[in-house]
């Protein structure tokens, strides 16, 4: 580990000195490449299995899982005790030294496991504080809520950072980059988008990633930290809510306008963070009509926007699922009560459904 950090280093003293321009495009961009990937060899033993290692887990529950990423003292476990069931099974998971406390939210029908993870210092991403095991956890989650106190509101830049330093892309979608491997060939690029690296470039860095014979087919205008980011393997797409707690404390504080005010102690804006919670997740709610049944809102399934009938039959069970050709369906996306459909009509919120 200490040769490897002493590489980055020489690296990026080599990247600061050297002046970014045209003609040194090509050498730039291959040193970006393999710094890359010495932070992701660094980030290996403290991630998701093919995200950056493994080694560290815990078993996810309920429709979704939600990461609680703060500083020490910043109030998760006061929001944590306040928002999930206080019937929920609520004790601590022990691996390694780190422990994770989980909480059940139940809110729109759907059950949302909510995770405290220690809280995370400057220097995580480098593994203090436990930072990696940490942010191992958080890589596995569908959710990061990334909260800190009024009066340390301005910390959530560097916990952003932080987070960004461990691979995890926060808000951000993946590249729009696709890559067919072949036998042999060299490497050919695509790109319907005028793009400002060079073609050269664009090679150079897909080798450093081992990738040497492929068609390379770029859709969007890609900067070469995106480029980088398309080839790297540790990378994860997370949505994430900010959050500053305690207002309680400084009433009117001056937020941007994207950050969650509440008071864990108080509740005040607990009921805006759980609907947050849900829009963010993009969750919605179907519902199952037995065969002789009228269509009602019993029976509440929860799926996630973009899904298809088909995947709410495999989530109901492959037995289940097996032969399932077509439904009907009842609900303002439905052109009649009980239009008979193919299973690859996408869910809406509301939508009722009876297998055929």
């Amino acid at each position: 580990m200490d040769n490897i950090g002493q590489q980055i280093e020489e690296i990026e003293k080599e990247i600061r000195e050297t002046p970014y321009h045209k003609g040194t495009e090509h050498h730039i961009g291959k040193l970006r490449a393999k710094l890359a990937k010495l932070k992701d060899r660094l980030l290996e033993g403290g991630g998701k299995k093919g995200g950056g290692g493994g080694g560290y887990a815990v078993k996810k529950e309920g429709d979704a899982t939600v990461v609680l990423i703060g500083p020490p003292s910043s109030g998760k476990s006061t929001l944590i005790n306040k928002i999930t069931n206080a019937e929920s099974k609520v004790a601590p998971y022990a691996f390694t030294t780190v422990s994770v406390i989980p909480g059940m939210l139940k809110y729109q029908d759907a059950y949302i496991q909510i995770l405290d993870v220690p809280g995370l210092i400057e220097g995580a991403k480098e593994g203090k504080g436990r930072g990696k095991e940490v942010l191992s956890v958080a890589r596995a989650s569908d959710l990061l809520l990334v909260m800190v106190d009024v009066e340390r509101k301005n910390a959530l830049e560097k916990l952003t950072s932080e987070l960004e330093g461990a691979g995890i892309r926060v808000n951000g979608t993946a590249p729009s980059l696709l890559i067919d491997k072949r036998a042999g060939g060299g490497l050919i690029i695509h790109s319907n988008v005028n793009q400002d690296i060079a073609k050269e470039t664009i090679k150079e860095i897909a080798m450093e990633f081992g990738v040497k014979n492929a068609e390379i087919t770029i859709k969007e205008k890609l900067s070469l930290d995106r480029l980088i980011d398309a080839f790297s393997q540790s990378r994860v797409y997370l949505p994430a809510l900010f959050i500053v707690n305690k207002i309680d404390e400084s009433p009117n504080p001056r937020l941007e306008k994207d950050v969650l005010a509440i008071s864990a102690e108080t509740g005040e804006g607990i009921d805006e963070l759980k609907e947050a919670i849900w829009d963010k997740l993009e969750l919605v709610r179907v519902y199952l009509v037995r065969p002789d049944d009228e269509p009602s809102y019993k029976n509440p399934v929860i799926a996630k926007k973009g899904e298809v009938i088909g995947d709410v039959a495999v989530k109901l069970g492959s037995d289940f699922a097996e032969g399932k050709k077509l439904a009907k369906i009842w609900g303002s996306s439905a052109r009649f009560p009980g239009q008979e459909v193919s299973l690859s009509i996408p869910v809406q919120e509301g939508m009722q459904i009876r297998f055929l």
